[in-house]
């Protein structure tokens, strides 16, 4: 019986030696952050990427890019946004004359689709017409830039106590696009769009001139001074350009239709 003591003394120790062991064990988990993180909570999140990038709001209405020379002539595009999208692509400029006729009514109605559809600036070059599908796209980015810039600076309703009165203030300060009547010249017909804004004529442009020949050379010199001038004017009252003075009589003739349409 005594010679039994010394066994039941190591069976004991054992036991308990083991016991620790697995307290240990059960304990070690929750302070290691391998394992935290594995059970799914411990791990600090990521920082969250803000979805804003690059893609801020495009303001509604109608906004033009800028004019892109190239090597047959200038290009430019006039986008019209509704709800946030492209609902229209149009280009007011393009090269014209000779054989940039045919390549201009060929690739510019593709060229207009693809902006449509692809509501940004990363479309294909229309085959045949790298030349214009480079300005149009230079064109189009910059109208997008622009629309960017209108939607980011808060035209569409922030909440607040507007009555009526800031309701009609926001209409009226709304940029409204009008065309006039396509006046006849002795080289052509002379159509001219202005955009409205506070009542001011803050955009002009011919969207219609005499094309071909001479008339080309003369329109590309005398329609980015009458489009400047009418909007320096805010009228019909401006000077004909020496040289062009046909052109000049049916701009002002078609600025003053858009103007009577505008109610100005």
């Amino acid at each position: 019986m005594r010679k039994s003591h010394p066994v039941r003394r190591a069976v004991l120790a054992t036991a308990a030696t083991v016991s620790g062991i697995v307290l240990l064990l059960s304990l070690k988990p929750a302070s290691d952050p391998g394992a935290a993180q594995a059970a799914g909570g411990a791990a600090p999140p990521a920082a969250a990427q803000s979805p804003q990038g690059g893609s801020q709001p495009i303001g509604d209405g109608t906004v033009t890019g800028e004019a892109v020379s190239t090597q047959y002539g200038a290009v430019q595009v006039r986008l019209t946004v509704n709800g946030g999208k492209i609902t229209k692509a149009e280009a007011v400029q393009a090269p014209k004359g000779g054989q940039s006729d045919q390549v201009t009514s060929s690739s510019v109605p593709r060229l207009n689709r693809a902006a449509v559809t692809a509501q940004g600036a990363e479309i294909d070059t229309v085959s045949g017409a790298t030349y214009t599908s480079t300005g149009y796209k230079k064109s189009l980015q910059s109208a997008l830039d622009k629309a960017r810039a209108a939607g980011g600076s808060g035209g569409g309703g922030a909440g607040g106590g507007g009555g009526a009165d800031a309701g009609g203030d926001a209409a009226e300060d709304r940029a409204r696009t009008v065309t006039g009547d396509a006046a006849q010249t002795q080289y052509g017909p002379v159509q001219v769009r202005i955009t409205v804004t506070g009542g001011k004529i803050t955009e002009a442009e011919a969207v219609q001139t005499p094309k071909g020949g001479q008339s080309d050379q003369v329109n590309s010199n005398a329609v980015p001074k009458l489009n400047q001038a009418a909007v320096a004017a805010g009228s019909a009252e401006i000077d004909a350009v020496s040289g062009a003075t046909y052109t000049s009589a049916g701009y002002k003739q078609s600025l003053q239709s858009a103007l009577d349409k505008a109610g100005g």
